[in-house]
């Protein structure tokens, strides 16, 4: 198999995949090739991709390769998908959001005991938009459902790792203002819908 064939075939299955997203692991086994071979494929569509002003990139996002739109033309895609319905999260989302990313696995409880208000609308929200998912139960009795973040929030947010948010500070114990300040210094704009 070429060097050619092999970036082809690679192509191929970054479009297929979608936001999903490919790990190279995953390549290699699919592609049946060494990850040498794949990484260094990898390297060389990505420098083309680069050295030509295409209307692809291939990124490392979420602990995968992934397919996305060049930024320079987002204006022109934001025009053609032009949906009414896109505004940033609402504050009460944010924190949610924020403490969930800081503290999970975490419960519905809990996280109304760090805000101190319900927060039923912004976790449905938040789960619409795919940006948490059920991680599990709790061991405790009633076996309460745990919160996390998922890939689409590493996507969205553009990491690669929960690892990656902003350290909380150190010394005196955390506070969750200080969590969702961190969480919304870094992360001002997604697109959802408004809740409390």
């Amino acid at each position: 198999m070429t060097k050619e064939e092999v970036k082809s075939i690679i192509e191929s299955l970054l479009f297929v995949v979608g936001d999903e997203g490919i790990t190279l692991k995953d390549l290699c086994e699919t592609i049946s090739l060494e990850e040498e071979t794949i990484s260094d494929a990898l390297k060389e569509l990505q420098l083309e991709y680069d050295e030509v002003e295409r209307g692809f990139k291939i990124v490392f996002l979420g602990g995968g390769y992934q397919l996305t739109t060049n930024a320079k033309n987002a204006p022109y895609i934001e025009k053609l998908i032009d949906q009414p319905g896109n505004h940033s999260l609402s504050q009460a989302a944010l924190e949610t959001m924020a403490i969930i990313a800081y503290k999970q696995p975490i419960t519905r409880i809990e996280i109304e005991e760090i805000r101190g208000v319900k927060t039923d609308k912004p976790l449905q929200t938040l789960m619409r938009k795919l940006l948490i998912k059920e991680a599990g139960r709790a061991e405790k009795a009633g076996r309460a459902i745990l919160y996390g973040t998922t890939r689409e929030f590493l996507f969205h947010f553009g990491l690669s790792s929960i690892k990656e948010l902003p350290p909380l500070p150190d010394g005196s114990e955390e506070t969750e203002d200080d969590e969702a300040d961190l969480f919304f210094e870094k992360f001002q704009q997604i697109p959802g819908e408004q809740d409390s």
